[in-house]
This record gives structure tokens, sequence and C-alpha cells, in this order.
């Protein structure tokens, strides 16, 4: 626990009872630890308003206790609940990582359980982040009568688009994610060897993420099958199909069914659910009654309860912090209102932003470069007052207001899926490996810590200065500037006269053909600073990237393979941002094929999505002419 926290718990006493088995409408019981405030030891009859968090992760963690400590100092009952099939619950074989389709299920049985108990006053809120906030969202789907208010962190809100795949690729960090979930699978319990492959696997997640086509029984993860079978479905599945369009992944068909309580909705630009998040908070308001707010902030996955003022190498000033101290203070507000009934202590804004941006660019002293920004206050998301821009991609490697007028015009690179453009920094949950030098899991001190804190990062995570180096996975000597890679195409625009802010969603509109019959194009939006005498080379900060694999050009239910050579239309849907581009900043968009290992790499082929047996080189051509005017789309606020 944080001494921040510690210092706002007050000291009321509190009981807990552990591991109480809530029961499910088929009759398995999931285990839940109930906080109470308490008196003498014994716990006080209530009835209180009630907090429940259900993870897949163990509700045991110091994250989760601060949860229950928190808020049943200050007059609530709370309830952490293991998931079906996790840690003490029940149900051993049903978990199916975020293919739950008992998830929302569960919930309500859990939330009108808890409604029943004398101690209970009827009105129950839900935390959590990640995981814990998909629990939220499928909870509310089924409007169990007694779930009152809700406030998701993170969450995706459609496995297809925001989770496992993007762009009709894979996201790498599931591939990761899903070793994490089968290290404490139940089913391998009591089987070492079985947890040795697994923890044999996390050490090897640089080789493994490069061992594809991954086979089914032939990865680590073989030894929880239905884990195995989740990876295969996730990296196999590149049409949007019948598996996708189950609720449980994707809730975003469902919102018809939502319950009408109020939400709070935070999330972060560097986070891969920043489209989820805003897209969540604005249906949720324009169907809703009872009131939504939305906070973002230039953070990234979990980042809205850290302590630091960066974001990846980027440094945003300390207005940007929220810490876990204040993250619980708001949320303890705003139960507060809505589950006791008391005023909040100011009018609240509906949207709260963070626009990036705006500072000198010096480097700090803990080595990070100083991008700046501030809050801001909104009515509504997406603002209403941001004007579409599109700033043309010329063939010179200009980015302008004007189209081209030339009728002809294009540029020509080589994609090698051997030799893949290496993710430097952006928007992903982790992808991380066991270091070999992290010493015997059964160590006198790893049994007093999860084994997964000892894992490190294999990438970047968030902003950083767009260029290789010897410790960015998939770098190669010299190491050059990703602005210098021969597949890279760099579109400038001339330095800017003014500050101009982009708020809002960013999509591309390109022309391209390839020589293959079905590639990849990327597309990366970068605020380029000058140089200054802590950066002499300037700073090129990614803002946001995407990816279109072209076969799903048309349609995400089926695909179309290219003709080579042919022109093809494709619009690229990337993310939502805020950022101010300052005065004498270029802003900058790159177009590649690759981004590894954030994204798979396509083979080329056009062979069967995940089943790929070889790979080809593929000339990727984009059009920038008057035939064919290849286009950014930015939000800008004036």
């Amino acid at each position: 626990m944080s001494e921040n926290l510690r210092l706002t718990i007050k000291p009321t006493p509190i009981v807990v009872a552990k591991n109480v088995l809530v029961p499910m409408r088929d009759g398995v019981g999931l285990a839940g630890d109930i906080y109470r405030p308490a008196e003498n030891g014994e716990g006080l009859p209530g009835p209180f308003p009630t907090i429940l968090c259900r993870t897949p992760y163990n509700k045991s963690d110091l994250r989760y206790i601060e949860i229950g400590e928190y808020f049943a100092t200050r007059g609530y009952a709370v309830v952490l609940q293991d998931l079906r099939g996790r840690y003490k619950s029940q149900g051993i074989g049903q978990y199916f990582h975020t293919v739950n389709p008992h998830e929302g299920i569960d919930g309500y049985d859990t939330i009108e359980w808890i409604a029943s108990r004398d101690w209970s006053n009827g009105k129950i809120g839900m935390v959590g982040s990640s995981f814990a906030a998909v629990t939220q969202v499928a909870a509310a789907l089924e409007r169990p009568p007694h779930l009152t208010a809700i406030w998701p962190d993170v969450t995706p809100t459609n496995n297809f688009f925001h989770q496992a795949r993007e762009g009709g690729a894979m996201q790498l960090h599931m591939f990761w994610a899903l070793f994490v979930h089968a290290q404490d699978e139940l089913e391998i319990k009591d089987n070492p060897a079985a947890q040795k492959i697994v923890w044999d696997g996390l050490r090897d997640m640089r080789k493994l993420v490069m061992q594809t086509p991954w086979q089914p029984g032939k990865t680590p993860l073989a030894v929880v099958p239905r884990l195995e079978q989740v990876l295969m479905d996730y990296y196999t599945r590149g049409e949007y199909d019948e598996y996708w369009a189950q609720k449980c992944n994707n809730f975003e068909a469902f919102y018809p069914e939502h319950s009408d309580i109020p939400g709070f909705y935070s999330g972060g630009w560097f986070d891969p659910y920043a489209t989820a998040m805003t897209d969540y908070y604005s249906a949720m308001a324009k169907k809703n009654g009872s009131p939504q707010r939305l906070v973002m902030g230039p953070w990234n996955h979990v980042g809205m309860r850290g302590d630091s003022t960066f974001t990846g190498d980027v440094d945003f000033g300390p207005s940007c912090v929220w810490g876990v101290a204040h993250y619980f203070e708001e949320q303890l507000r705003y139960f507060d209102h809505h589950l006791k009934g008391l005023s909040p202590e100011k009018d609240e804004p509906s949207v709260q932003i963070f626009v990036m941006g705006g500072g000198d660019g010096h480097k700090t002293s803990e080595g990070k470069y100083f991008h700046g920004g501030r809050w801001r206050n909104e009515k509504s998301w997406p603002l209403e007052r941001s004007e579409l821009t599109k700033l043309y991609l010329h063939s010179d490697g200009g980015l302008a207001a004007e189209p081209s007028n030339k009728a002809e015009g294009s540029l020509t690179y080589h994609f090698d899926p051997t030799k893949p453009v290496p993710t430097v920094g952006g928007s992903l949950c982790g992808l991380m490996e066991m270091p070999e030098d992290s010493g015997n899991l059964d160590d006198m001190w790893a049994r007093f810590l999860s084994p997964v804190l000892k894992l490190r990062h294999v990438v970047g995570i968030g902003p950083m200065d767009q260029r290789e180096s010897s410790h960015i996975f998939g770098s190669q000597s010299p190491y050059p500037a990703l602005a210098n890679r021969p597949d890279v195409l760099v579109f400038e625009s001339a330095p800017l006269t003014e500050d101009i802010e982009v708020t809002g969603v960013i999509t591309a509109d390109l022309w391209v053909s390839s020589s293959a019959l079905d590639t990849d194009f990327t597309v990366k939006l970068i605020d380029l600073a000058p140089p200054n005498p802590d950066y002499p080379d300037g700073y090129a900060m990614n803002i946001v990237d995407s990816i279109m694999r072209v076969r799903y050009r048309n349609s995400w239910e089926r695909e179309e393979l290219l003709e080579p050579g042919k022109v093809y239309p494709i619009h690229i849907k990337i993310a939502p941002t805020s950022n101010l581009f300052k005065a004498g900043h270029r802003i900058r968009v790159d177009i590649s094929s690759s981004n590894f290992p954030r994204l798979d790499v396509n083979p080329n082929t056009g062979e069967a999505i995940g089943k790929h047996t070889h790979t080809v080189v593929a000339e990727n051509t984009l059009y920038c002419n008057s035939q064919y005017p290849s286009a950014i789309n930015l939000p800008v606020v004036k």
C-alpha cells in the first residue's frame, strides 16, 4: 500500500470475512472477501452501500486489499470476488480469459445476492480497472436491479476491435497476457512441471512472438488447452464471425440493454482502450438519462493510478498525476453521492481531458522529454467545436492542407516480413518476459510476492522518440531513426506558425497498391519537435497509430485479396487523442507496413490468417496525386 494512501485512511475498525462462497444460479460458488465496518471486532449491522470488485487476478493482492480497506473504513461494505474458475472460486475449467459467456450472469447473481444481505442497503457500485472493468460492463448489460453506479477504468468493449485484434492484425499483448493467466490456472495448480512450461515460455517471450504461425498443441499454453484455444481464436479468426459476435466479445452490440445508471469512464491517450472508453462514454451519454462522466489523461494502461509525471519517455508535468490517493478520493466522492445520497462537493464537468503539449522540450532530471499539457473541462465527447481538417500526403514528403495538383505521384517501398519495423512506444497493455537473472521462483523472497511482479517489459509503452536503439526489441545496428528506414514513408508539414490543437478521433484515407495478394499498411501520427540543446536531433513523439490488413478493406466479415498492382482506397480509423502541436513543431505522418511486436506481421502470402506456410517480400505503393489524394484527417480545435 502506498504511503500516501495510508495517510488518508481513517482509523475506523473493519472486519473481513474471507472466501465467502456466493452461489450462482447453476450451483457454482464464487469466493468473495467481505469487508465491513466493525466495532469491538464484530461487523456492524448497517445497512451499508456496497462496493463490488470482480477480478480474475487474486482478490487477496494488495491492489484489491487497498479497495476493501479504503471503502470499509468510510462506511461501505466491500466485496472482492474471484471470478469463476479463478483462485478460491469454484468452476475449474470454465475460465476462457475474457471470452466468458457467464460473466454478466455471474455479476448479476453476485449483485443481487449482496442486495439480499441484512448488512446491505441495496445500493451497489462497481469499481476496477482492465479486466475488473470488463466485469462491470458485462454486469451492467444484464441490468441487475440493485446495480446503482459503476466506474470502469481502461476496459475494452469489443474484443475484435479493441483487444485481441486491430485493423485485422492481432495485438500481441494478448499472446503475453494468456501466459499470465495460465501461470496461475487452477487446472495446473498441483502440477509443477506444467507451471514450469508456462514460466519457461515467459522467459522465452522474445523468441515465442517470432515463432509464427503458432500451431495448436505446440505452444507452452498447451498445458492449459482452453487458454491455448483462446490464443488460436485470437490469432486465426481474422474475420468478424459468430465467435466475435458473442455478447462476451462485443459489448457494444448490446448497449441498448445496458442499465441506465451513473457511469464514470476513465482512460488514457496511450492506453489501447482509448477508443473503447471514449465510445462507451458517448454511447451511454446519448442513451441514458442518468449522469455520465469521462476523464482521459496522458496515461498508459492503468496509468491513472500512477504517481509519475511521465508516460514512456515523455513528461507531461505534475498536473497530470492522479495517483492512488486521489483516485480513491474521487471514487469516494462519486459513490458517496450516488450510493449514499450525499451532495457532491462541486459541480462536476461531464468530460475532463488532458490536452498534451505546450512544453519547452527540455530534458528533465529523470531524462524525459518535457512535453507538458493541461486539463480542460468539456461538455461532451467528441467535441462539437472541432473541425475535421484534411492534410494531404505529397510525393515529395510534404504534408499540407492542399492536395497535390500533379497527375502522377507515388512512393514505393519493400516490406520484408522478416525485417519488420520495430515497435517504438505506443498503446499496448504490456509485453513482458521473465528475465534470466530473476532467480529461483521458490527462493525465500519470491514466496512473499507474486512471481508476475518479476516480469519486465520487452517493449516500451507510451510516447517515445521514434528511433531504434540497442535496448528496443527488434532494432538492428546501426539503429536508425525510423524516419531513415527505407520501408517507412515520412510526410512532414512545414514548421507551424501557430499552435494547432488536435482533439478527437484520427482517421486516414489512403490510396495503395501492392505486388502481394495481401499486406498491411500502418499509419502513425507524430509531433516532431525542432532541435534544442538537450535534443540536437529534435524529438519525434508518437501520438497515435494503427493498421489495416487490406484483405479486410471493404468488410470485416468477408476478406477480399488484392489484385497485384491494382490501386485501392483504404480507410483507417486510428484512435482518439488530444495534443497541442506547438508553433515551430511539425506534424508528421509515417506510413509503413509493420509495427512489431505491438502487432503481428503479415506474411504477404494471402494464405489463411495465422496459417501461412512462408513469407514473401511485398512491393507496396502509396499514391499521392490529384487522382489518388491520400490524406490524414485531424479534428482541429480552433
